[in-house]
C-alpha cells in the first residue's frame, strides 16, 4: 500500500514538473528583454542611418525599461556590422538596423564571396523608412526636366557623362537604373564618394548625378545646382516643385530604404515584440514631420511585408548590377 502511494506521488511530481517546464517558455518570453540589447548599425555616425537606428533606440528604450546600445560597425559596405549579427545568437539581445545597400544591393555585388545570406541568416522585423534621391545637374547644360534631358541624352549617345559614386554604390545603381528603364546611354566617371561627386557637378566638371536629398538641397535652394526629379515614387515635401523621376519614367523607384532585422531563429514572439513596439513608435503623429527633415518617409511593415519586399529588393538590384557591370574591387 504504501508503496502504491510513493508511485502515485512520483507520477504526480513528474507530472507538475512537466507541467512547469511546459509554462517556462511563455513566461521568459514575457520577461523579454531583461537585459540591454545590442543595436548594431554597419554604417559609420552622423549619417541618416545612424539617425534614424538612434530614434529607433530611444523609442525602444522607452518601451522596454531597458538601455539598448547603438554600436557601429562600419567597413567592407556594411559586410562587417551585417555579418555581426547574421552570426550572433537569436536570441532578441542582438538586432541591426541596416539599409539597402547592406542588405539587397551587397548580394548581387558580392555574389558567393558575401559571408552571409540576408534572407537565410536574418530575420526582418520592420521596415523603418525610405529615403529618397535627387537627379541634380550642372545649370549649364540644356534641360530643364527629365524629359529634355532623356532627349537630350538620346541625341548625344554615351556622350553625356554623370558621376559615379563608387562602383555599386546606391547613387551609381541610381542611375543606372534610370538609363536603363530610360532608354539611353549615359557614360560614369568614378569619383570616390558623394562628396568630392557633388563638388564636380557644382564646378561643371562633370554635369550629372544621383544623390543624397538633405545634402543637395542648399545648392538646390541657391540655384548652383539643378533638380530634375526625385528618385521616390512620390514627390519629397523637402522638394514638392520638384516631380519624382517615375512622373516620366513609369514605374522608377530608387529609394534607399532602412529596416530592422535580428539574427535567423530569433523565436518569432520576439520578432513580434520588437515589431510592435518600433511600429508604435513610428505611428506617432509628431514622427513624420522628424523624419521628414531627414528626407525620410516612415513606412513601420509587419516582418513579412518586409521579408517579401527584401526579396522583390535583392531580384531587382541584382538585375541591375547585371546590366550596368557593376564590380567591386
Amino acid at each position: 500500500m504504501a508503496c502504491r502511494k510513493r508511485n502515485v506521488r512520483a507520477i504526480e511530481y513528474r507530472a507538475a514538473l512537466i507541467c512547469l517546464l511546459l509554462g517556462a517558455g511563455p513566461i521568459g518570453a514575457q520577461t523579454y528583454p531583461a537585459k540591454a540589447i545590442r543595436m548594431v548599425v554597419p554604417i559609420a555616425a552622423g549619417g541618416t542611418g545612424d539617425t534614424l537606428a538612434r530614434f529607433v533606440a530611444d523609442r525602444l528604450t522607452e518601451a522596454f525599461k531597458q538601455q539598448i546600445i547603438v554600436e557601429n560597425r562600419a567597413g567592407a559596405n556594411g559586410i562587417i556590422g551585417t555579418e555581426a549579427v547574421a552570426k550572433a545568437a537569436p536570441d532578441g539581445y542582438t538586432i541591426l538596423v541596416a539599409s539597402a545597400g547592406n542588405i539587397a544591393i551587397n548580394p548581387g555585388l558580392y555574389g558567393a564571396k558575401l559571408p552571409f545570406d540576408p534572407e537565410r541568416d536574418l530575420a526582418p522585423i520592420t521596415q523603418v523608412a525610405n529615403t529618397t534621391q535627387v537627379l541634380i545637374m550642372h545649370p549649364s547644360i540644356p534641360a530643364k526636366n527629365i524629359k529634355e534631358l532623356i532627349a537630350l541624352a538620346k541625341t548625344n549617345p554615351s556622350k553625356l557623362d554623370y558621376v559615379n559614386a563608387g562602383n555599386g554604390s546606391t547613387p551609381h545603381l541610381n542611375m543606372a537604373l534610370f538609363a536603363s528603364m530610360a532608354g539611353i546611354k549615359l557614360s560614369g566617371i568614378v569619383y570616390k564618394g558623394s562628396t568630392p561627386g557633388r563638388v564636380a557637378v557644382v564646378a561643371g566638371e562633370t554635369p550629372l548625378m544621383i544623390d543624397g536629398l538633405i545634402p543637395t538641397l542648399p545648392l538646390i535652394q541657391s540655384g548652383r545646382l539643378r533638380a530634375l526629379g526625385v528618385t521616390s515614387l512620390k514627390r519629397s515635401t523637402a522638394l514638392p516643385d520638384v516631380p519624382a523621376i517615375a512622373e516620366t519614367v513609369p514605374g522608377y523607384v530608387g529609394e534607399i530604404w532602412y529596416g530592422v532585422l535580428a539574427p535567423a531563429k530569433t523565436p518569432t514572439d520576439i520578432i513580434n515584440r520588437l515589431n510592435t513596439a518600433i511600429v508604435a513608435a513610428l505611428k506617432n503623429p509628431d514622427v513624420s514631420s522628424r523624419f521628414a527633415k531627414q528626407g525620410a518617409d516612415v513606412v513601420a511593415s509587419t516582418p513579412a511585408e518586409f521579408g517579401d519586399f527584401i526579396k522583390r529588393e535583392i531580384v531587382k538590384w541584382a538585375r541591375v548590377i547585371t546590366e550596368a557591370k557593376a564590380r567591386v574591387d
